[in-house]
């Protein structure tokens, strides 16, 4: 399940080049970005997902400020202008970047100061022959699936970036951030386990997603799951008729046990077709919504991903117990701040 010895190499250099381009001052002489008297980094960062994985690799060494309101939809979220001010003092912004969250890339690209980092974790962590299209984010409009936080391979890709980074701008602490991030690898292998062994229950004609938002198209390819469809079209608004009754015979065809909805994001439409074909309708998936309360385990990226998967494992007809047995934790204290 870790990235090998070559693949964090190739991340390392592409991480160069990317923080030389957005004017980082790590080119150069190498020097930290540090600026406030105690020494502590300043980091802003986007979806609430990021923001934890941020959290679990800077731990006590960094004062962390998410942007984007949790529940919120992060492709059209305005930020308040007050956001600005945060955005001209803090030493690296890290966003997901593939186009997910463009009204908060342009305002940090408009506000940051001079030496500031933007880091598009979602831009680094995957070659762009392996950007996955769908029908929500068609290839012809230029606008790949970027939720490849919910695949845990990519969401330790986005640690090893931060780990690297964080290093990189504060070498004194870097044995630290370093120790997090082998902390955190250790973390994913045994959910990358416990998934596999839950999902190794699941019938494998039932391992099929049709969710109102398609934010799983990687999570699919690495698990062999089949995202049979999602009712959030393209310019996320409704489907048409048409593409309603497309759906419902799909579904009738795949013979799908569940559909499964969002609990931030309501869908009438695939609760009606639920109720139309006569399967099971679960409303309660979350893709950047973390479970819990700011300043609880479950209020993690583990948390949420545990979550998702444990609650697809039992509605397919699978036994969840190896993913419900796995103890959600950070590895570093994370006193970051979400916004709600």
């Amino acid at each position: 399940m870790p990235g090998t010895t070559a693949t964090r190499t190739t991340i390392a250099a592409v991480l160069v080049l990317a923080l030389a381009a957005c004017g980082s001052d790590r080119a150069g002489d190498g020097a930290s970005t540090r600026r406030r008297d105690d020494g502590r980094l300043e980091i802003a960062t986007t979806v609430a997902p990021i923001t934890s994985i941020v959290a679990n690799i800077a731990g006590d060494r960094a004062d962390i400020t998410g942007i984007v309101p949790e529940g919120t939809n992060s492709h059209t979220f305005e930020p308040r202008p007050s956001v600005a001010e945060l955005l001209s003092s803090v030493d690296v912004v890290y966003l997901n970047g593939l186009s997910l969250e463009e009204p908060t890339r342009e305002l940090a690209e408009a506000n940051v100061g001079e030496g500031t980092g933007i880091v598009e974790l979602g831009s680094l962590a995957i070659p762009q022959q392996d950007l996955v299209y769908d029908v929500s984010f068609p290839e012809e409009e230029g606008r790949p699936n970027p939720h490849l936080w919910t695949d845990p391979r990519l969401a330790l890709r986005y640690a090893e970036i931060v780990a690297e980074d964080l290093a990189a701008r504060d070498p004194g602490n870097a044995g630290y951030y370093t120790a997090n991030l082998e902390a955190f690898r250790g973390v994913v292998a045994e959910l990358d386990a416990a998934m596999r062994e839950a999902f190794a229950t699941i019938p494998a004609e039932d391992r099929k997603l049709l969710t109102y938002h398609d934010a799983y198209a990687y999570f699919a390819e690495d698990y062999d799951w089949d995202v049979i469809g999602a009712i959030q079209v393209s310019d996320f608004d409704d489907p048409t008729p048409k593409e309603v009754a497309d759906l419902i015979t799909q579904i009738e065809a795949e013979g799908v046990p569940a559909i499964f909805g969002s609990e931030v994001f309501p869908s009438p439409v695939l609760e009606q077709i639920g109720r139309e074909v006569g399967v099971r309708y679960v409303d309660v998936l979350r893709d950047d919504d973390l479970p819990g309360e700011p300043g609880t385990p479950e209020h993690s990226w583990l948390g949420l991903v545990r979550f998702d998967f444990v609650t697809m494992t039992e509605a397919l007809g699978g036994d969840a117990t190896a993913l419900e047995e796995l103890r959600v934790r950070n590895v570093a204290p994370d006193a970051a701040r979400y916004p709600q």
